[in-house]
């Protein structure tokens, strides 16, 4: 499966459609950059001799750095890019299992719901299951994502 979509409008999305992303490797750079973005330098992610004392062996990432690659994977697919008006959440996110500095990742996504919006005849909402993997097919994260989506109408609208 091809992992280069154009932009997707709400109506262009359907129920069990998927994607997939394209791979990445984590760095330890992903490891300072999300700690001092965040403030959050837990040993556990930012201390080797500390790391490797637990039970992990070495450091892994922040769980928040994890879903904040995968949120980056849907945009990298380009199916929502200028068609997103929001991140409306999540009705669940598991992270089953460590990821190290050196591990790919990648992730797959398949849309389970569309909805209009009575509230809003500019936009929808799709719920986007995504699961992503390393290269050894072990999964990291496991959850679900809400977006709301331009619809074409209010793509074709020139006062938009």
């Amino acid at each position: 499966m091809a992992y280069s979509y154009e932009p997707h409008y709400f109506e262009d999305f359907e129920e069990g459609q998927e994607f997939v992303s394209v791979g990445r490797t984590v760095t330890e750079s992903d490891f300072v950059m999300h700690s001092a973005l965040t403030g959050d330098w837990t040993e556990l992610h930012t201390n080797a001799e500390y790391a490797e004392d637990n039970a992990f062996g070495e450091r892994i990432a922040h769980g928040p750095m994890t879903f904040v690659q995968a949120t980056g994977f849907v945009y990298r697919t380009g199916i929502v890019e200028r068609t997103a008006l929001a991140f409306l959440g999540m009705n669940y996110m598991d992270l089953p299992n460590p990821v190290f500095i050196g591990d790919t990742i990648s992730m797959e996504m398949e849309v389970t719901e569309t909805k209009d919006v009575s509230s809003r005849d500019d936009a929808g909402l799709v719920v986007i299951d995504c699961e992503v993997t390393k290269g050894d097919d072990t999964v990291v994260l496991q959850g679900d994502m809400k977006f709301l989506i331009k619809t074409r109408a209010e793509a074709d609208d020139p006062h938009a």
